[in-house]
């Protein structure tokens, strides 16, 4: 840990990470509540605005060959540049009298899809920065940053949204966005790494060796076991999606934006747990922790609905995510180790994108479904889902069988690449 923190690379990017985050949980929280009210609190509206941030995640698949090609740092420093922009719209715009609903719902994905860009970059960056010995450790304290982040400022968002007002936030907002880039712009990527690729690959990205990149990224995935552990991660995103969409809803009948705040924060609290205790879990065998942590995730998510509590449903609902955030930290250094950095840029696309393609759709579905039945009985429904990656995991013997973390390599997931770099040469 002490090797990190006197990496420089690895503070500037630490910090730019951090930064990114609060204006992330800041304007998630304060758009979502002005879509609420703007909308007279229809489960609707916050059904289909989760689903227009979450279609952009579904579709990160098509930003990992440009992610691999791209310049890092000049990445980076552009996409918080842009968001910077955008977020400042809608101040603007209320101060000028045409803000509406239908213009959130359509700056909100653009922002969501221009962080499609930044975060795998993010993810390609610690490899070459950090040594393979130091991947778990530099994501873990990047998931600290991510949920560490979210803990503080998704409660203090919902305080400050209730105080002050959303239109006043999306004005720090803007400035968080502006002062990340600035920690981007100070980042120094080893130039011979990253150059010798850049070289080799050639920054001119025709159509037809795009779409034969993007091509790659699948057969890998699929030509390997990486597939089946989408299986159970695209359910969980499904019950996640419908869940958020309904969470303000479940919130304002405990008491309001700070109750919702309060739930965010519950929710990043659990997975910064997770997170933190990713490395000791790594300790033991994968496939039997991750059947234990998802049954009493499953146990805790439908308790967090049943007891409809503003202290006990924030506590059980922050419970649930604890596992989550373990597997996350764990499958996420496992793959960096295991997948050459030229092609990675793609493959955690693909991973991303199909890991949550049922988010979105889950989300319109929880809007539509809370405007029949109560937002408690569709929470408590989702809860089953941990349930059900539980028993998926029971019955496949390759999941069940998962060693521990030190002991995976390619050959765990069946992944060949002498295959992969034949064809990749072909593309060239």
């Amino acid at each position: 840990m002490k090797s990190l923190l006197t990496n420089k690379n690895f503070i500037y990017l630490f910090l730019g990470r951090i930064v990114t985050n609060m204006g992330d949980s800041i304007y998630y929280v304060a758009s979502m509540w002005l879509v609420f009210e703007l909308g007279n609190k229809s489960t609707f509206y916050t059904g289909l605005v989760g689903f227009l941030i979450l279609l952009p995640k579904a579709m990160q698949f098509f930003v990992g060959p440009f992610v691999d090609r791209w310049r890092i740092k000049k990445t980076l420093i552009i996409t918080q540049i842009l968001q910077s922009i955008l977020i400042l719209i809608i101040p603007i715009s209320y101060f000028f009298d045409f803000l509406s609903v239908q213009m959130i719902l359509i700056i909100m994905p653009c922002i969501a899809f221009i962080e499609e860009f930044a975060y795998p970059t993010q993810t390609k960056a610690l490899p070459l920065i950090l040594n393979k010995s130091e991947l778990i450790k530099g994501n873990s304290l990047f998931s600290f940053a991510y949920q560490g982040v979210d803990l503080v400022f998704n409660a203090v968002a919902g305080v400050l949204v209730a105080s002050i007002g959303a239109i006043s936030l999306y004005i720090v907002d803007s400035i968080t966005f502006a002062i990340a880039a600035l920690f981007f712009s100070l980042l120094k990527v080893p130039q011979d790494t990253e150059h010798k690729f850049l070289e080799e690959k050639n920054l001119q990205l025709t159509i037809s060796s795009y779409f034969k990149e993007l091509k790659m990224g699948f057969l890998i995935v699929f030509n390997s076991l990486i597939w089946v552990f989408l299986i159970g991660s695209s359910l969980i995103n499904f019950c996640i999606g419908i869940t958020m969409a309904i969470l303000l809803s479940f919130a304002d009948t405990l008491g309001g934006v700070e109750i919702y705040g309060l739930l965010l924060t519950s929710l990043s609290a659990g997975s910064l747990i997770g997170a933190l205790l990713g490395s000791t879990l790594g300790k033991y065998r994968v496939g039997i922790l991750s059947i234990v942590c998802f049954i009493l995730g499953s146990c805790s998510w439908t308790f967090a609905a049943l007891v409809s509590s503003p202290v006990f449903s924030p506590l059980f609902f922050g419970l649930a995510w604890i596992p989550i955030g373990a597997i996350n930290v764990l499958f996420a250094g496992v793959l960096q180790s295991i997948i050459p950095n030229e092609i990675l840029g793609r493959v955690s696309s693909v991973i991303q994108s199909l890991g949550v393609v049922f988010m979105p759709i889950g989300s319109l579905l929880g809007g539509y479904l809370a405007t029949l039945v109560t937002s408690k009985i569709v929470f408590s429904f989702t809860g089953v889902g941990f349930l059900c990656i539980a028993i998926i995991w029971l019955v496949h013997p390759t999941l069940r069988a998962l060693p521990k973390v030190k002991e995976m390599s390619a050959k765990t997931f069946k992944l060949n690449f002498e295959v992969i770099k034949s064809n990749d040469r072909k593309i060239d």
